[in-house]
């Protein structure tokens, strides 16, 4: 390896180390300070980096939240999610989608508890995130419930953008919240109730 490329990969890898460090100042102003709103100000002193940083990082408050709620997804299992929601037979899709949706739920479920309050209370304070992430499930639940569909194993009494909205109810954090803390079920139990009523209530 050359000299260059060597600097090249230090900078590189400082520069991950860095965004990694402002990431977790997100979260650890979060779990601090739950019923505020995320300073950036506050953020970059956690991270121990100059607020001009954030921005040349991010770019925006609305792309570090972008950031935060991506790398939130990927450490929950998001891609696990997505293969599962894929399989050829959209009654696995259905089965497996609210299963791998609850388990990322539940790996950082007091980080989401915080997000969908501040997105529901001031939906700036958290820079437009989590309602472009529900306009990608609200896609993602029009596909699934399509496919069930034309697969013909839909509930005969049912249309397609019926079963969107009840998929929607049934993968939303609220639905997994109110058993996951609600009712004090461990995550498994959870993905088994909302599993079992989409069952009764989507497929013949």
């Amino acid at each position: 390896m050359t000299a260059r490329k060597y600097e090249q990969r230090l900078r590189a890898e400082a520069a991950e180390e860095t965004r990694r460090r402002i990431l977790d100042a997100v979260y650890a102003r979060l779990r601090e300070a739950p019923a505020e709103p995320v300073s950036l100000d506050q953020v970059a002193r956690i991270a121990g980096v100059a607020r001009s940083t954030v921005y040349l990082i991010f770019g925006s408050r609305a792309g570090l939240f972008d950031a935060f709620g991506a790398d939130l997804l990927q450490r929950g299992g998001f891609d696990r999610l997505l293969e599962a929601a894929a399989d050829p037979d959209a009654r696995e899709g259905v089965r497996g989608g609210i299963r791998g949706g609850v388990f990322m739920y539940a790996a950082h479920r007091d980080a989401w508890r915080v997000l969908f309050s501040m997105a529901m209370l001031q939906p700036d304070a958290v820079g437009g995130a989590i309602q472009r992430m529900e306009h990608g499930r609200a896609g993602g639940m029009a596909l699934l419930a399509q496919r069930l569909a034309d697969q013909r194993v839909l509930r005969p009494e049912l249309s397609a953008a019926e079963a969107a909205d009840l998929l929607w109810l049934l993968t939303s954090f609220d639905s997994f919240d109110l058993l996951y803390t609600g009712r004090s079920l461990p995550a498994d139990r959870v993905a088994d109730r909302l599993v079992a009523t989409a069952e009764k209530s989507l497929i013949r």
